[in-house]
């Protein structure tokens, strides 16, 4: 077994996920059997409770955990499928400890940081390892180095490297080599400090991945060669990538990092075959075709909150040789109306949240896609304003609403799952993780999935209310997807509408570069048709925001 441990230095945000992502998908592709891990410093168990605005999106896994965003990216760039025991946070390493101490299994001891913390730390390396089915191991630290948080983290990584053999472990550290305009030169005194810092603690990086704005010349990667005592060619430079994430890996590739861990690892591996990732990115770069796709959220000003939703409309489009221009529309801003920000797009897609804030401006957009035959995707919370809007304006339940926004409401349509009723506790108590959905034979779904059943991941505690279900079926609502027992309605869609799709679970979280989501495919597929049919072609709008800019999908986080 090999281990990879990936730290990150100077500042926050630098991409190690992505680095880490991006190296795994190379060594998966010199036929290495892969695994990730994310341990993340901060008290909170996990992020499941934490704002968007302060820690992006929340991810997903087919186990019901909530995890940082960058499994995101470890399952999205490689084919593992993970679980929680490939997440681990300060706060489950506490609990845990705390745990232990109650019960008595440090009886008589003085429970320390060492050896207690890092044990645990340790342990969560060694779960993986021991299962013997994978050729190599990455492990990504999150936080910076120097923060008071991760020293737990570094130590174990120390006491473990000493445990399974220099030889079986390369250290990568991530790190920032910024351009001084005024000076006309990249300074590495930031890299070096970074790294002085790592060998306080017992641990020297072999690898070091460079972010900077401008090309490493040969001096530069000698100065950073001689100061931080790492080979030149292990002098790694990453720049901004021109389009998309997904040029990370050819990247790394060409600065020649994946043969250099397998040197380093003394592993022997084919070169990879990277023919379909780059006709995948150059379909990305160059798209035959373009939509605009309207994303109506509350989180918009912050790129990382819907980050699986732009990936899989990505994958979607580029299987469709298309490329995106978003249109992203804050939901308060479309409370007193759409006032025409939604006359020019080819399709409409809301996102799940949590919260009153913007319901009415997505109910309101909901209408507009299903009045003007808009192609319509809605998750989540999609699914639930979408709803709400066609019992109050189809069905004429004026009424209609949310538990969730009206405790009282009069005319529940969504309403709080019966095992909800008696929780207290926020954290990992939703309907989590991933629950089999029966299709519709004779529906949209059924033809888009081309399956009877389907495995999806949810992250909601409200429901539609089959109670509402004949008045609104005959109106033309159709409830094309349930839970096996039929109880639950798990995905809808109108009868007279060319795609108005929305879905109770998030299948943004199975999306991939090479296999997109059916339900987001069949989007992208309806704004093309829709298009098609004579509909206004993509205008020039300096507002919108477009997909392969490089403003929007530079390698950070």
């Amino acid at each position: 077994m090999k281990y990879i441990f990936v730290t990150g230095g100077v500042v926050s945000s630098l991409g190690k996920g992505l680095a880490a992502a991006s190296l795994g998908t190379l060594l998966e592709l010199r036929g290495l059997r892969v695994v990730f891990q994310k341990f993340d410093p901060y008290l909170n168990v996990d992020p499941g409770t934490m704002n968007p605005f302060q820690h992006g999106e929340v991810y997903v896994l087919n186990d019901g955990a909530e995890t940082d965003l960058d499994l995101g990216h470890y399952e999205r760039f490689t084919n593992c499928v993970l679980s929680r025991h490939n997440n681990l946070t300060s706060g489950q390493v506490y609990e845990s400890v705390i745990a232990k101490e109650r019960r008595g299994d440090y009886l008589g001891k003085t429970v320390q940081v060492i050896p207690h913390v890092t044990d645990v730390i340790k342990d969560r390396i060694r779960e993986l390892s021991d299962e013997s089915k994978y050729d190599v191991v990455i492990t990504e630290i999150g936080g910076t180095t120097g923060d008071i948080e991760g020293l737990p983290f570094l130590e174990a990584i120390r006491q473990f490297i000493l445990e399974v053999g220099a030889q079986n472990v390369v250290n990568m550290h991530v790190t920032l080599v910024p351009y001084i305009k005024a000076a006309h030169e990249l300074k590495t005194k930031p890299t070096q400090q970074s790294v002085a810092k790592l060998r306080e603690i017992g641990l020297q990086p072999q690898v070091l991945i460079c972010r900077a704005e401008n090309p490493l010349d040969r001096d530069v990667r000698q100065k950073l060669s001689m100061f931080c005592s790492v080979s030149e060619k292990a002098v790694i430079e990453a720049r901004d990538v021109e389009h998309t994430v997904y040029e990370y890996p050819l990247m790394l590739h060409a600065e020649g990092l994946d043969a250099l861990v397998c040197e380093l690892l003394h592993l022997e591996t084919p070169q990879p075959d990277l023919a379909d990732w780059r006709k995948f990115v150059e379909r990305i770069v160059s798209p035959k075709k373009r939509v605009k796709i309207a994303v109506v959220g509350k989180y918009i000003d912050l790129q990382d909150a819907y980050k699986s939703i732009y990936e899989s409309l990505t994958h979607a489009a580029a299987s469709q040789d298309c490329g995106i221009d978003l249109k992203l529309i804050d939901a308060e801003s479309l409370q007193d109306g759409t006032d025409g920000q939604l006359k020019d797009v080819a399709g409409v897609l809301i996102p799940g949240g949590f919260g009153e804030r913007g319901v009415e401006g997505k109910i309101k957009a909901a209408r507009f896609a299903r009045e003007h035959k808009i192609p319509y995707l809605g998750l989540c919370l999609g699914m639930q304003v979408a709803t709400i809007e066609f019992a109050r304006n189809v069905c004429g339940i004026k009424n209609a609403s949310s538990t969730e926004f009206d405790k009282n409401a009069k005319e529940p349509v969504i309403s709080l799952l019966e095992e909800q009723r008696g929780v207290r506790e926020k954290g990992g108590s939703m309907r989590l993780g991933t629950w089999p959905t029966k299709i519709v034979l004779g529906t949209l779904a059924r033809k888009i999935y081309g399956r009877d059943e389907v495995m999806e991941r949810h992250r909601h505690r409200y429901e539609f209310n089959m109670k509402y279900r004949d008045r609104m079926t005959e109106k033309g609502f159709t409830i094309s997807g349930t839970s096996p027992d039929g109880t639950l309605a798990e995905l809808i869609e109108l009868r007279d509408h060319p795609y108005f799709l929305a879905c109770q679970y998030h299948p943004e979280f199975q999306s991939k570069p090479n296999k997109p989501h059916p339900l987001f495919k069949g989007f992208i597929q309806a704004c093309l048709a829709h298009l098609a049919d004579g509909a206004p072609r993509v205008a020039s709008d300096p507002l919108s925001q477009r997909r392969v800019q490089p403003q929007e999908l530079v390698p950070q986080r």
